[in-house]
């Protein structure tokens, strides 16, 4: 059984790869990880109102849900990320009414905006942790002359000083980054999670893990 990991929610940001989409981001309750989810306008909105502990002057969907919780004596005991496939977060709601518990599997996005407002705690597992989690890493202190290197005579076109937002298009990305050295990598991923840019960070993170390999852990 996969080891469960407590997270919270730590916000939300502007997503810088996806037009008119948010990252909400949890960091690990103990421990340096964050994971950057994208959500959409609406969900972003409920978990917003959620954390700042704002009422709206009609019910939100997620505010109906919380009122059919407490009408009905039932209790969230809690939310899990128990998957990611695909670039998708499965989640499950874990409701108990005094007699019985049931698991209703839910969108990641709405499960925590129930959450939030209800005070549940968030739980995911150590293989979600390692796969999606970003860390400040410390790039090796041989990487200069490697990096110095692979910036002479670059073109244009894989202008290390791009980021993934200057591409329209997932193969153009692609291409830019299989140019980039592993020393401008690991320094790009270091200079985004400093920056709190979470998603150019999980894209940097995912193309060194490709490079290590399909059984890298």
């Amino acid at each position: 059984m996969a080891k469960k990991i407590k997270v919270i929610v730590q916000g939300l940001t502007s997503s810088q790869v996806q037009s008119g989409a948010y990252a909400l981001i949890l960091a690990e309750a103990e421990g340096p990880y964050r994971i950057p989810i994208i959500v959409g306008t609406a969900e972003a909105q409920s978990i917003a109102i959620a954390l700042e502990r704002l009422v709206p002057p009609r019910p939100l969907t997620h505010d109906l849900f919380v009122s059919f919780t407490h009408s009905f004596g039932i209790l969230l005991q809690e939310v899990y990320i128990y998957k990611f496939e695909d670039g998708v977060f499965y989640s499950e709601m874990v409701l108990f009414d005094g007699e019985r518990q049931v698991r209703i599997d839910s969108r990641t996005s709405d499960a925590i905006a129930i959450a939030l407002r209800l005070k549940a705690p968030v739980f995911t597992t150590d293989e979600i942790v390692r796969e999606c989690g970003l860390i400040l890493e410390e790039p090796d202190a041989n990487d200069e002359d490697e990096e110095e290197m692979a910036s002479m005579d670059m073109p244009f076109a894989y202008d290390p000083d791009l980021t993934p937002a200057d591409f329209r298009d997932k193969a153009s990305l692609d291409e830019w980054l299989a140019n980039l050295s592993d020393a401008q990598l690991k320094e790009k991923l270091s200079d985004a999670i400093e920056d709190e840019q979470y998603e150019f960070a999980k894209v940097y993170k995912d193309e060194l893990k490709r490079r290590e390999g399909p059984n890298a852990g």
